[in-house]
């Protein structure tokens, strides 16, 4: 898959793989960041590293069930997940620090999870092409391919 073949099918779904990862650290954070009253800059923080935990955990179990140690899951994931996990965070993160008053909703208001879901959304929607383009490269998520199949 070198030098750009990747197709768009490919890199939507290792997009979507990455998107649970986010999604679930992300979402975890901004409800924990905001159930505990904390600062807009804390919950971001919170949710940004809970997305890269969740992330990253997600690719080692399965590199993990087709044989990896420890030690070459970490590196299988840290080449995998980074980039596309960054870029996911910048956008959604982004998203909720300018939609106004979406950081400063109640868990119970409907602000808050529309424009948590937006982001989310957006997030994919952006990061796909980044993925296509490194996946092309044998980079990304190319990586995982050589260890197991989703």
């Amino acid at each position: 898959m070198h030098g750009g073949g990747a197709s768009w099918r490919t890199a939507a779904q290792a997009t979507l793989h990455c998107l649970t990862g986010c999604a679930i650290g992300e979402i975890l954070g901004m409800v924990l960041g905001t159930a505990f009253g904390l600062h807009n800059g804390a919950t971001v923080v919170l949710s940004v590293l809970l997305a890269f935990v969740f992330g990253y955990a997600l690719t080692m179990r399965g590199v993990l069930k087709a044989g990896l140690d420890v030690g070459a899951a970490v590196k299988v994931a840290l080449a995998a997940d980074t980039v596309s996990i960054l870029v996911m965070e910048l956008i959604d993160n982004t998203v909720m620090v300018t939609v106004p008053g979406a950081m400063d909703a109640g868990l119970g208001d409907l602000l808050f999870w529309i424009a948590l879901a937006g982001s989310l959304v957006l997030a994919f929607s952006l990061t796909v092409p980044v993925n296509k383009w490194m996946i092309g490269r044998g980079r990304g998520h190319a990586v995982v391919h050589a260890h197991h199949q989703h």
